[in-house]
């Protein structure tokens, strides 16, 4: 079997899916993200926005082979709103990805049945409503030469429709390539077989 390089997650962010149960509002938002940094701002604004909230239950994954998750019930009963939202992200299959839902509990309570249904239903119509794309895991390399080989480098570049991430074009060349992952050690022992060419992963 080829191994996976590709990986789903989304492009920007989605807001303000409401899903409503016995007066009780949940607002859903899903966010994509790259590090905890990143989780901490969006949930630090939404608590801002939605000051007035009883709940802001939440649960991300990061990562693309070692993968990274999370899932945080915010004071509601015990894995009826943190797990219900993960078990989504893994259904839609998708990472890099935070969803956030706020609770406005509206006087009725909905039982840990009615609350873990809530919560998958909302985690469920956010990610429905995200427009989910495919990228490819990258593997990124810095070639290092004397301007001198310039040439030779571009063309390989070249024809190998290589990306270009980064340049530093002096009498020493630095120039960083990001290659897909099945492709990329073809294409350091390209570089690596070449005299003065020096490439190093990043």
């Amino acid at each position: 079997m080829a191994e996976k390089d590709t990986y789903k997650t989304i492009e920007t962010s989605t807001e303000d899916v409401l899903f409503k149960d016995k007066n009780s509002k949940f607002y859903g938002y899903a966010f994509p993200v790259l590090n905890e940094d990143d989780i901490k701002t969006h949930i630090e604004l939404l608590k801002k926005k939605h000051h007035a909230a009883r709940h802001w239950c939440y649960a991300y994954q990061l990562g693309t082979e070692t993968l990274i998750f999370r899932a945080n019930d915010d004071g509601e009963p015990n894995n009826s709103a943190g797990m219900p939202i993960y078990g989504q992200i893994q259904s839609f299959d998708v990472t890099n990805i935070l969803i956030v839902i706020v609770r406005y509990f509206g006087g009725v309570k909905l039982g840990v049945g009615g609350l873990i249904q809530a919560y998958k239903t909302t985690a469920q119509q956010t990610l429905e409503a995200s427009q989910i794309v495919e990228k490819t895991i990258n593997i990124e390399y810095c070639i290092t030469f004397d301007y001198k080989n310039m040439n030779k480098v571009m063309r390989i570049i070249k024809e190998n429709n290589i990306n270009i991430t980064n340049q530093k074009l002096e009498l020493n060349c630095d120039i960083y390539i990001s290659v897909r992952k099945k492709d990329a050690q073809y294409i350091f022992d390209i570089f690596d077989t070449l005299f003065e060419i020096k490439i190093t992963p990043i």
